[in-house]
């Protein structure tokens, strides 16, 4: 305060400091004026949204339950998911894609998950892991020669996670060593998504093992190079994703597919996983939303004691406070997408994104089938599909208590 002020009449410095306080305040309100809420998105983000949920409907649910039974992606939804752009979407137009932004990625994750996560995860992880690496660490000529193919034709996979390092990524075994002008691949990777059906992969393997994580190293590698489908699972959901054992016998690669630096892997895998994380929890947003979708309409359908099951206040409270949850979710993965695009840290975000989202993806589709009773019970509707499929979100890139210790480190460091 200025001595000025400070030695005004009390009545005189009340006046002074109501005038600047409301200038100050009409000032933030103007400002305020100018922000978004979380679901305000551009003409082309909404565009997306909409071309997406039209191919969901035409295109991929008639075929959900088809390809759950066999366990097994339709090849023709592979190629109409390229077909729609959504195979690219945030790789430039120079290189085939769409060049949008990473929440349209996020959009169409959640749309497709609304219909069939198996689908959503597919696209998930080319666009989020697959791609971004491309796009974020590659050389010039290595997106010139990489990202066409995989915005165009060819689906990708991400290959880090081994029998003996799961949670614990950097304990991989996976081993390369170099020989001349090729380095020679020896090892195996578990539960790697998209690789029965995928043509490019992205190989993590330790070229030091003195060296610990220090010595990891991402590497490009296509299918007809040698790498081996040593066993397809069969899982308790998300059954059309594919999910394979892979072998590495003497796999030969040239020393330019190296991605990134020599040792650089294990700053890779870290990075990328957050934002993967932002895309497994928007398919566990569309995935609730989708269970929700088939389930509520049937309580207004269906009547007991005179009116329908949805009216009861009991019922109508669960499906009330399932609703809140979604919003919830669906802001939380909103805001660490904005964030990410933003250039803000958005770690913390996207592991609480992840980790809220698969607990309400669980919660609401477990609810789905109680609301629709024995027909939710049943494989007809398709309900229960979605609560099978929801157990995967606590597990993948990164479990929930993976999530919680990031988000208890953040804490720790603002508190202590």
């Amino acid at each position: 305060m200025s001595a000025r002020l400070r030695f005004l009449k009390p009545a005189t410095r009340l006046a002074r400091q109501t005038s600047q306080a409301s200038r100050a305040f009409s000032c933030s309100a103007s400002r305020a004026s100018e922000l978004n809420s979380l679901h305000t998105f551009t003409d082309e983000e909404n565009m997306l949204r909409e071309s997406v949920q039209r191919f969901a409907q035409d295109m991929v649910a008639p075929k959900v339950r088809e390809m759950d039974e066999a366990e097994m992606m339709d090849r023709g939804i592979i190629k109409g998911l390229f077909e729609q752009g959504l195979m690219g979407i945030e790789t430039s137009a120079d290189h085939g894609g769409a060049e949008s932004s990473f929440t349209a990625a996020i959009i169409a994750i959640e749309e497709l998950a609304r219909v069939d996560p198996s689908v959503s995860v597919l696209c998930d992880v080319h666009n989020t892991l697959v791609n971004t690496i491309f796009r974020k660490y590659a050389t010039k000529e290595q997106q010139d020669k990489w990202l066409p193919q995989l915005a165009e034709s060819q689906l990708g996979s991400f290959c880090l996670s081994e029998p003996a390092s799961g949670s614990d990524a950097f304990a991989l075994q996976t081993r390369a060593k170099k020989d001349g002008s090729h380095w020679i691949i020896n090892g195996s990777k578990m539960w790697i998504t998209n690789s029965y059906e995928a043509e490019i992969f992205l190989i993590f393997a330790n070229v030091d093992p003195s060296k610990g994580y220090k010595g990891i190293t991402c590497f490009v590698a296509t299918k007809d190079m040698g790498i081996q489908i040593a066993k397809k699972e069969q899982k308790l959901g998300i059954r059309a994703s594919s999910t394979c054992t892979l072998n590495f016998d003497d796999l030969k690669v040239p020393e330019e597919n190296v991605i990134g630096e020599v040792g650089q892997g294990y700053k890779i895998a870290i990075e990328i996983l957050n934002e993967g994380r932002v895309g497994i929890a928007a398919q566990m947003v569309g995935l609730a939303q989708g269970a929700f979708d088939k389930s509520v309409p049937y309580t207004y359908e269906r009547k007991q004691f005179g009116q329908p099951i949805g009216t009861f206040q009991g019922m109508a409270h669960q499906i009330a406070a399932a609703a809140v949850d979604i919003e919830a979710a669906r802001l939380l993965t909103y805001n660490a997408a904005r964030r990410k695009e933003e250039g803000k840290n958005f770690v913390k975000e996207a592991a609480m994104a992840k980790y809220y989202s698969s607990i309400v993806a669980q919660r609401v589709a477990g609810s789905a089938i109680e609301w629709a009773g024995g027909v939710g019970f049943t494989r007809e509707t398709g309900i229960e599909k979605y609560w099978r499929d929801s157990k995967i979100g606590a597990i993948y890139e990164g479990t929930s208590n993976i999530q919680l210790n990031t988000i208890a480190k953040f804490i720790q460091k603002e508190y202590s």
